[in-house]
């Protein structure tokens, strides 16, 4: 009767010391060294090796980003051609209108509500052509600037720079500089370089340019009466 409470005690006693031996080989064996932790970089002076580079212009002034500039100017010239039509009918009518001194007042009326509603669409049309071209140099800038940055980064690396800065736009910190430290050029060779796009006829865009704006003409008023 006494058979399985002694068998169950034999077992918790074999299980216990398995697990005392497993806990002791695992204490006794060597431990893997701690990783050394790695070492800081020391900050020293060395010399300095300025460059300068215009980046935004930079991009657009490649081979790349000059035929970029080229194809949006295509892409849109039906846009500008219509919003051109456009403010020349209105110039039209406003001059009819002020040559027009013996129509009557509800004919004058008329015409002035026809060159209003000209001049919304001119507008609207003139808004959406220029938030399009936008959106698409922006696109362009993004995706050239993007290679032109690897590039650069490779020149002055290469060149043993310590120091770029961009002077791009009118925001510039920089007062003055020696154009030696200019390397705008170089970078701009050595992409057309390694792009392998070529160079754009002469007479292609040089900068980028906009959809052009509407003007804002206010259509003679009806005579008082």
């Amino acid at each position: 009767m006494n058979r399985v409470p002694k068998f169950s005690a034999l077992l918790a006693g074999i299980a216990t010391l398995a697990f005392s031996s497993s806990m002791f080989a695992q204490a006794a064996a060597p431990q893997p060294p701690a990783a050394a932790p790695a070492a800081a970089v020391q900050p020293a002076a060395i010399p300095a090796k300025i460059a300068l580079i215009a980046f935004e212009n930079a991009v657009f002034a490649t081979n790349e980003g000059q035929k970029a500039l080229a194809d949006l100017d295509k892409k849109y010239t039906p846009q500008k051609t219509k919003i051109q039509a456009e403010q020349t009918e209105i110039d039209s009518l406003q001059k009819q209108l002020q040559a027009a001194t013996t129509i009557s007042d509800d004919d004058r009326a008329n015409r002035v509500r026809t060159i209003d509603a000209k001049q919304k669409t001119l507008q609207r049309d003139g808004e959406d052509a220029q938030a399009a071209y936008q959106n698409d140099l922006q696109e362009t800038y993004g995706r050239i600037a993007a290679k032109v940055n690897v590039v650069m980064q490779k020149y002055v690396a290469d060149n043993g720079f310590t120091l770029l800065l961009d002077v791009s736009g009118q925001q510039s910190n920089v007062l003055w500089a020696a154009t030696q430290t200019d390397v705008t050029r170089v970078v701009i060779e050595a992409y057309n370089t390694s792009s392998g796009v070529a160079a754009q006829p002469a007479g292609g865009p040089a900068a980028p340019t906009h959809a052009p704006a509407p003007r804002t003409t206010t259509a003679p008023k009806p005579a008082a009466k």
